[in-house]
């Protein structure tokens, strides 16, 4: 993939999972520093593959991820520990709902 469609791809909202980013693009991406994305991976919002942050990626849903957190955080004023257990509760709801979906139809 070249660079500049890479570029386009993080400013979408839509995110393929098999996409991985780097700690800078999910940066760039979020519009964030890179020390609150390490706040982030400490409350479990996002979890990088690799050891040392240089070498992290993430997947294509940690952009989702982050973003809700930023709209939480943002909107309602809670802290990144308030926003990760939010998160949390917002995708078991999205999970069951798509169950009952499935059950029902």
């Amino acid at each position: 993939m070249k660079n500049k469609e890479r570029l386009s791809l993080l400013s979408g909202e839509v995110m393929e999972e098999e996409v991985e980013l780097t700690l800078a693009e999910l940066c760039q991406a979020c519009r964030m520093p890179a020390e609150q994305v390490f706040d982030l991976v400490d409350e479990g919002v996002v979890e990088p593959v690799g050891r040392d942050p240089s070498s992290w990626r993430f997947r294509g849903i940690s952009v989702r991820r982050v973003r809700c957190v930023q709209r939480l955080e943002r909107d309602l004023g809670v802290n990144v520990a308030g926003a990760a257990l939010a998160l949390e509760l917002l995708e078991e709801l999205e999970r069951l709902r798509n169950r009952l979906h499935r059950l029902e139809g």
